[in-house]
């Protein structure tokens, strides 16, 4: 489990494809604490780690994983949010985040504020499944933020210049696609409701 703080940067710096798998080299000052088994989150994607060298770890993500995130468009270069899992004693600093990334969602727009950021988004989604509520929380590539100007299709977040500068929020423009994890205990709720519907 994560809270959606995201601890560094990792750049790729290498990848292999074998089959419909990607395997991921990711360079980052976080490896000489990670160990092989290790689940670690990659823009919101909850990885195992498999192998270690001194500077770098891989992590290999599978085709169903490539399909509904925003993984498959990594080049070497790009850089990715990092989260290990929470330890028990922990504080719980964002909200609870499983590292299952639901689908993508379209930045829209980018506005600057006096000192910080505004952030717009789009997605689709057929049934509606998945929703955001206003001030309610949501997982932006692992980042967990706060949503408001909230529709059926479409919200908005304020990020502070510590989160601009310390994710990879720095270098989102718009069109570019980002990972979506909605708060699983409103995933549990609208689940619940649509049974009792049926």
């Amino acid at each position: 489990m994560f809270t959606g703080i995201i601890e560094a940067i990792g750049e790729v710096v290498d990848i292999v494809e074998e089959g419909s798998n990607q395997h991921f080299e990711i360079s980052s000052h976080l490896t000489p604490e990670l160990k092989i088994d290790q689940s670690v989150c990659h823009n919101g994607v909850c990885l195992t780690v498999t192998s270690l060298s001194d500077e770098t770890y891989k992590v290999t993500a599978i085709d169903e994983t490539l399909k509904r995130s925003n993984l498959s468009a990594l080049k070497k270069g790009s850089k990715v949010n990092l989260e290990r899992c929470m330890p028990s004693h922990g504080r719980f600093d964002g909200h609870i985040v499983q590292g299952h990334v639901d689908l993508t969602a379209k930045c829209t727009g980018i506005q600057e504020e006096a000192g910080s950021w505004l952030f717009d988004f789009s997605y689709q989604t057929e049934n509606q499944e998945y929703l955001t509520v206003e001030k309610g929380s949501i997982t932006i590539n692992g980042v967990s933020l706060t949503c408001f100007d909230s529709t059926f299709e479409s919200f908005r977040v304020a990020i502070i210049p510590y989160t601009y500068e310390h994710t990879n929020f720095h270098q989102l423009k718009t069109g570019d696609a980002v990972n979506l994890e909605f708060d699983i205990i409103g995933k549990y709720i609208s689940k619940i409701i649509a049974r009792k519907k049926s």
